[in-house]
């Protein structure tokens, strides 16, 4: 059985470690603010959310805690990307090749 353990933790870690990798990635080459956010907001949380849970199954000393933090980083991560994209778009940083913009006063 913990071997069991062993492997779904490896392959948690490699997982999760891919999504934070494409996460850097993303916020070092996109153009603006908001396809940055947009990459550290969903990849990034959830390379986080899978690095969690293979510490959590390689050393299941916290589970209500890790499932705990689990669903914060899960509601609380999108919800901080958003209001940082929405206050870039409130004080002027422009898009960058801008397919349409549904906030525009027209």
């Amino acid at each position: 059985m913990e071997t069991i353990f062993q492997l779904i933790a490896i392959i948690a870690i490699t997982v999760g470690t891919f999504f934070s990798i494409v996460g850097v990635l993303g916020m070092v080459r996109l153009p603006d603010v908001y396809a940055r956010l947009h990459a550290t907001g969903k990849v990034g949380v959830f390379g986080v959310v899978l690095l969690l849970v293979a510490a959590v199954v390689w050393t299941p000393l916290g589970w209500a805690r890790a499932l705990l933090l689990i669903a914060l980083l899960m509601v609380a991560g999108p919800v901080v990307a958003h209001a940082l994209s929405s206050a870039a778009y409130r004080i002027g940083i422009p898009m960058k090749r801008p397919v349409r913009n549904d906030l525009e006063q027209k």
